[in-house]
């Protein structure tokens, strides 16, 4: 079988075409290589296996798009600009090349159908986290005011005022969308799984948590959290921490996400669902700090609690992965200790050009930061 990753050079693509090639499987992966992912050299990245064939071009160019689904049986579509803060302010950007470009690649499989489309959605879409209240009923909370978070009230609330604990989400909660980000990533999601039904491809969304690991772009200050912890850590200066650190996320190795995309093209059960795909664990942004700080023998250096937010950031998240067990036979393998150690000997022989700070100006100069 030979299977297209759109955005196949990337963090997660690479990892995808590796786990895929393991498996007898043929690969060849599309991607632009931006800039802001693969630096200004945009070269074929070194970590990408010599079997994997490259085809660069835009998702949004139809032409490229059909040369790169010649004799493809199964397509990932992993391509999308990614970063919550930057989606507030590049929202043309973010808007065409996840939606435009999701709707290019559908009107292409709609002439030249595969056995299966596996589109990569966000827990991002969930915006806060599903809460429980004192009596044990579930809350879907509502956003967070710009009153509130003026005020660095950080904890939702119910709405009487009281304090809510947070729990688990399931794919069943309501989608909330407090980003240009969200926004675009459910858009992927939803045109995915109708026009699949639609035409007839058994299509499945997965909806990644905070994914981390070796590969990801440590130049890049909108990726991942432990990526731009990394980049400070590796330059010698604090890691920035937004609120008070108290926020908690689910975060899961590249690894274990890298396997229930195979997974998701495996199991014929897995048609026409949305899985949430995470650890199933959560923890504090403060604790994540500390923790990476240890792995790297930084722990001289303390993070700076900076009691701002970006606005579209919210407080918890994180997952609830029964149905992934259940219907995919999904279960995590790498714990967070033990993926830290991975990335940390990897970032020994890397270089970051950090850019937190630059982001930062660049929000609180737009007035996206309170």
């Amino acid at each position: 079988m030979r299977v297209l990753i759109t955005g196949g050079a990337g963090f997660l693509g690479s990892h995808l075409a590796d786990e895929l090639l393991d498996r007898g499987y043929a690969v060849r992966a599309f991607d632009n290589l931006a800039q802001q992912v693969h630096g200004a050299r945009a070269r074929r990245p070194g970590y990408l296996p010599k079997e994997v064939q490259l085809v660069r071009g835009d998702v949004r160019d139809a032409e490229a798009i059909e040369r790169a689904l010649k004799g493809v049986d199964a397509v990932f579509h992993l391509a999308a600009t990614v970063g919550v803060g930057q989606s507030m302010y590049e929202i043309v950007n973010y808007t065409s090349i996840n939606g435009d470009g999701t709707a290019v690649l559908l009107e292409a499989l709609a002439r030249r159908r595969v056995q299966r489309l596996v589109v990569a959605s966000s827990m991002s879409i969930y915006g806060e986290g599903l809460y429980a209240d004192r009596r044990g009923n579930r809350v879907e909370p509502a956003e967070r005011t710009i009153l509130q978070l003026k005020n660095h009230e950080w904890e939702v609330r119910g709405p009487d005022g009281e304090p809510l604990k947070p729990i688990p989400t399931p794919e069943t909660k309501t989608p909330a969308l407090p980003s240009v980000y969200a926004i675009s990533k459910y858009h992927q999601e939803r045109l995915c799984m109708t026009v699949g039904r639609a035409y007839g491809i058994p299509t499945v969304a997965l909806r990644f948590f905070n994914i981390y690991g070796t590969r990801q772009a440590l130049s890049n200050p909108y990726t991942g959290v432990l990526a731009i912890f990394a980049s400070r850590f590796i330059n010698d200066k604090p890691p920035l921490i937004n609120e008070d650190g108290k926020q908690r996320r689910d975060f899961v190795s590249v690894h274990d996400v890298a396997r229930a995309c195979r997974l998701a093209l495996e199991v014929p059960e897995a048609a026409d669902h949305v899985f949430n795909i995470g650890s199933g664990e959560s923890y504090s942004i403060r604790e994540i700090a500390d923790e990476m700080a240890r792995v790297l023998n930084k722990e001289e250096i303390e993070p700076e609690i900076v009691g701002r937010c970006r606005l579209g950031d919210i407080r918890n998240c994180f997952a609830d992965i029964s149905l992934a067990r259940d219907i995919l036979g999904y279960e995590p393998e790498v714990a967070l200790e033990d993926g830290l150690s991975d990335l940390a000997e990897w970032l020994e022989g890397q270089t970051a050009v950090d850019r937190v700070a630059d982001a930062s100006r660049e929000l609180a100069a737009r007035g996206l930061a309170v």
